[in-house]
């Protein structure tokens, strides 16, 4: 570990702690209906699509009415992308004439950008024309990213309601979203990477030659416009195989750390912005405080764990000359543009939060270091999380404290004046287990189904946690993994492999669809119920949820069902790896 390394990680989040109430405080503007300047521009933008669509935005959702909306909107864009993925052949903009993927690649590919998972069992630059990149991808990327930060303030709205069991318009929330929050953002964000060296181009492939006389195809595409926003919106995935690591997604260390700041601002801001709604800001930091000793202490341990090397490569002396003079250090799958210290905070950051992009390959990293992404994970990824989703599964998580916290001390469990009962604790333990069972069902099945272990790569401990982390990683809606696993062979004479990758990738889009939607109608659910709830005045026996007290107690039942539902499961991957001298 360096100087310089801790230097760039603090740099980091001093810039998102600075940028936090600002941004929070802008969106908290835009969903309590207040002027802001766009509006001036995109006003009447706003009003004709609200024509278009036939919206009365004047009308209040209750909870079942804004799930209704969510799910049909959800539902009419994964026929859409389908069907614009499975006619690329004849699209415009398809200087490769690229034609479709198999339909159960397809299928899984739908369903993973639907979710805002953006899991690929594809190579972007040889799959996808750029029509699909943009017209299908790219925008599932927006929407999606959407329609988890309007969940996340339908149950904002829901603690602060003072009468009745509206929640919003889920249309106006939707629009206003893309226009007022993520299409400035991302276009601002667009010009700053083609800035940097970002490309954006709809031409054909590059041919260069070699110095050997062969020639070399160099993908290229409108690159910069789909990477903004899949860092914005937590989405994750990459135009290229390779994604944060291509020179053409991020080419420099300041893209690095620009990227960084796309992915964990508007998840960090949220909480803000939840501060601002709920007439009280220090709930809003107090959320942020647990988010950040989570991060804190998962970003020291993957820094430290790569720094130093496995025991297989201290054995075969395999260490790595820093520039700084220092020995050791696991360099194995990282970028030299990015060192050990960048590519461990970005891997850091897009696993605390739903985004999966990466600039290092995770199945090169030691035990214990491969380990802290799927901590990340298990946590359910509320360590700021995805755009939306981390903060609502955070609130889920402050409810469960909160009664617990209540029945310890025996103090009335209360969330802001609202008093915190049986249904809205079923509720919210029901929306955070289902993530963790779904993926630990889905690992199950791929290990012990013929068809799940053809898309295993590696043998012993490693390939264990490849499978876990795959279906840890679509359940939480992340989309990173391991790279042995696969959902993509090319069927031969004398092989299932055809077989094999259809099971991975329709119990992937199972795994997918159901751990995004089943937590977001219970998340609603307990929004609805919280909404006809009457506030009442604190006292002395009203727990506060503002101090470090209560963070102290959140950060241990997030750890507590964390470590319930996956320590066993770790144990058998990355903890009895990490205890061995085997490298991989």
């Amino acid at each position: 570990m360096t100087l310089m390394g801790w230097l760039q990680i603090a740099v980091f989040f001093a810039i998102i702690v600075a940028i936090t109430p600002l941004l929070g405080g802008y969106m908290a503007r835009v969903y309590t209906g207040k002027p802001i300047i766009l509006s001036r521009v995109l006003g009447p933008v706003e009003r004709g699509i609200y024509r278009v669509i036939r919206a009365d935005v004047r009308k209040e959702h209750d909870w079942k009415a804004y799930a209704a909306s969510v799910m049909l909107f959800s539902l009419a864009g994964w026929l859409l992308l389908y069907l614009i993925l499975r006619t690329q052949t004849s699209h415009p903009f398809n200087p490769q004439g690229f034609h479709a993927a198999p339909w159960n690649v397809t299928f899984n590919t739908v369903t993973s950008f639907l979710t805002n998972t953006n899991w690929q069992y594809y190579s972007g630059e040889t799959t996808m024309s750029y029509f699909s990149q943009m017209a299908g991808l790219t925008v599932q990327n927006f929407v999606s990213a959407a329609v988890g930060i309007c969940v996340a303030v339908a149950l904002i709205r829901g603690i602060v309601g003072r009468s009745g069991k509206g929640l919003g318009n889920f249309w106006q929330d939707l629009v206003r979203t893309v226009l007022y929050v993520l299409l400035p953002i991302s276009i601002i964000g667009a010009l700053v990477l083609v800035s940097q060296g970002t490309i954006q181009t709809l031409s054909h492939y590059l041919t260069a030659h070699t110095i050997t006389g062969l020639n070399q195809s160099i993908a290229v595409g409108p690159t910069a416009s789909q990477e903004v926003i899949k860092n914005l919106g937590t989405n994750g995935g990459g135009f290229f195989n390779t994604n944060a690591a291509h020179p053409f997604e991020n080419p420099n260390g300041l893209t690095n750390i620009f990227e960084l700041l796309l992915i964990f601002s508007i998840p960090a801001a949220l909480t803000a912005t939840y501060g601002r709604m709920v007439g009280s800001r220090r709930q809003g930091w107090a959320l942020f405080a647990a988010m950040t000793v989570m991060f804190a202490v998962g970003v020291t341990v993957l820094y430290a764990a790569e720094t130093h090397g496995t025991p297989a490569q201290h054995t075969a002396g395999l260490h790595t000359q820093l520039f700084s003079g220092s020995t050791g250090g696991n360099m194995e799958g990282k970028e030299q543009r990015f060192g050990i210290a960048g590519s461990a905070l970005f891997n850091t950051v897009s696993t605390d939060t739903s985004t999966g992009a990466v600039n290092a390959g995770l199945d090169s990293m030691t035990g214990l270091g491969g380990a802290v992404p799927m901590a990340n994970l298990a946590t359910g990824e509320v360590i700021f999380g995805g755009v939306g989703s981390g903060l609502y599964v955070m609130l889920l998580y402050a409810l469960l404290a909160v009664f617990i916290g209540g029945l310890m001390v025996g103090r009335t469990p209360e969330l802001l004046g609202k008093k915190i009962e049986a249904r809205e604790i079923k509720l919210a333990s029901v929306g955070i287990l289902i993530t963790p069972l779904t993926a630990l069902a889905a690992t199950g099945l791929a290990i012990a189904d013929h068809a799940g272990r053809v898309s295993i790569f590696n043998a012993g401990p490693q390939g264990f946690s490849e499978t876990f982390y795959a279906y840890l990683s679509q359940a939480n809606n992340n989309g990173s993994a391991f790279a042995g696993y696969t959902g993509f062979i090319q069927p031969s004479a004398g092989n299932i492999g055809s077989h094999g990758v259809t099971f991975a990738d329709l119990l992937g889009s199972f795994n997918l669809a159901f751990a995004r939607y089943v937590p977001i109608l219970f998340v609603l659910a307990v929004a609805g119920s919280l909404a006809g709830k009457k506030v009442a005045p604190g006292g002395l026996g009203t727990m506060r949820t503002d101090n470090t007290t209560f963070v102290v107690l959140l950060i241990g039942v997030i750890i507590l069902v964390g470590a319930l539902t996956f320590f066993p499961a770790l144990l058998l991957g990355p903890v009895v790896q990490s205890l061995t001298g085997h490298l991989y």
